[in-house]
């Protein structure tokens, strides 16, 4: 089990992913972004998370350069959108990333939902022809790996018809009471790591009496113990705040393990998938 922010899962290509990300969703392209990752890098994060639609990566380029740890040290992601599909047009988005984010290369590049409303006549073909330019860039080893975000099971399995690369990542909501067990179980069996963003539940879990009373029992914050839950599971949690002093607090999960019964417990939770969409459905 992982011991500090500085141990990896290792993506069935090889390539070693830092066990926790530092989510950067919602944090506007400021200041507050800038800082926050800076803090985490300070914290000893080495893993940042983010994505074209969440407009900030300019900001996060910028605190990654102001930490002035190397690039090699540093494992960055960021997701391709829903208006672009086709081949040059994910290279070209692919490029704009990069620019923003002043970096020569990614670790991580994602096709951030599967069915996006403006090409959901072909999703399909749309995500193939997407999937190959990932593919080429990651060929040419502008990208160390390459991924896929919110996708079910169907989506997976029509992807793979066509793909050359099977998908390092899947970056899916997972957190107690929110398991997604089929899709789990898919991605399991192909060696694709399962991305736990939102391991709080959006801060649903803060409300959760059992889990409250959990974290009360190991001395530890909520989402310290939901944190340590999706380690524990085998998921790369991503939790995400532009709170400086849980930046940190949210690390702090190497010096505990959740009993096996308590883990069972967790896992046994129901009726928390609110905050899942259902990618067929969304108007995004």
């Amino acid at each position: 089990m992982f011991k500090n922010l500085s141990d990896s899962f290792t993506l069935h290509n090889g390539v070693k992913s830092p066990c926790i990300g530092f989510g950067t969703f919602q944090i506007p392209n400021d200041e507050s972004c800038e800082t926050a990752v800076l803090e985490a890098i300070k914290a000893g994060y080495r893993h940042i998370d983010t994505a074209a639609i969440y407009g900030n990566e300019e900001m996060c380029g910028s605190g990654i350069k102001k930490s002035g740890i190397k690039r090699e040290e540093l494992f960055i992601t960021t997701k391709l959108w829903n208006a672009v599909r086709g081949y040059d047009e994910t290279i070209a988005a692919f490029d704009e990333s990069v620019e923003k984010l002043g970096l020569d290369y990614l670790d991580l590049y994602l096709i951030h939902w599967p069915n996006p409303v403006m090409h959901r006549a072909n999703w399909k073909e749309a995500n193939a022809e997407s999937w190959r330019a990932m593919e080429a860039l990651y060929s040419d080893k502008r990208v160390r790996a390459i991924g896929v975000s919110n996708f079910m099971i169907h989506h997976m399995d029509a992807l793979l018809e066509t793909a050359k690369v099977v998908p390092m990542a899947n970056q899916i909501v997972l957190y107690p009471g929110c398991k997604q067990d089929e899709v789990v179980k898919q991605c399991e069996s192909k060696d694709i790591l399962l991305q736990a963003y939102s391991p709080i539940g959006q801060g649903a879990m803060l409300e959760c009496k059992p889990v409250v009373e959990m974290a009360k029992k190991y001395n530890k914050t909520v989402p310290q113990l939901c944190i340590r839950f999706s380690l524990q599971k085998g998921w790369q949690p991503l939790p995400k705040t532009k709170t400086v002093s849980r930046i940190a607090e949210n690390a702090n999960v190497f010096d505990f393990e959740i009993t096996a019964a308590d883990m069972n417990s967790l896992s046994a939770m129901t009726d928390y998938m609110s905050n899942v969409k259902d990618p067929d459905t969304t108007q995004f």
